[in-house]
């Protein structure tokens, strides 16, 4: 009977020390870049009649982390990104440098607008697994 127990207390422990990782080391990233790609095909398939979402409706980024927002548009038109037209096969890259909320019009979103919100670099443990957490998140809903 003591087996399950040894068991049990060895998980806690684990994943104890698994929390106390991610909210201790500090975050890295290959890149300070956050990728959205508009795919090709998708101004077709809006005149067609399709509400398709090729970016979702926020992007939330972190200062020092991934404070470069990148999109790739590989459809066969130009996408207008707030003032800039980004052209098939081009790729514009806006770093972003103080935390706020920013709005753009976007032509490449169903709305024709998308909200980037940038926060501040985490600092606290907590922030830390909060970040950490959203990303994981969002990587599995891409």
């Amino acid at each position: 009977m003591r087996t399950p127990r040894i068991v049990a207390s060895a998980l806690g422990v684990a994943a104890a020390a698994g929390l106390a990782w991610a909210a201790f080391v500090p975050p890295r990233v290959d890149s300070r870049d956050e990728l959205f790609e508009i795919p090709q095909g998708t101004w077709a398939r809006r005149m067609a009649g399709d509400k398709v979402d090729v970016l979702p409706d926020r992007i939330d980024l972190a200062l020092g982390l991934n404070d470069h927002l990148l999109l790739r548009n590989l459809d066969d038109v130009p996408q207008q990104f707030g003032p800039v037209l980004v052209m098939p096969g081009q790729s514009f890259r806006l770093p972003f440098e103080v935390a706020s909320t920013y709005s753009f019009d976007c032509t490449a979103h169903a709305s024709g607008q998308m909200t980037i919100v940038v926060a501040d670099t985490p600092a606290t443990p907590w922030e830390v697994l909060r970040w950490r957490w959203n990303r994981m998140k969002a990587r599995m809903h891409a």
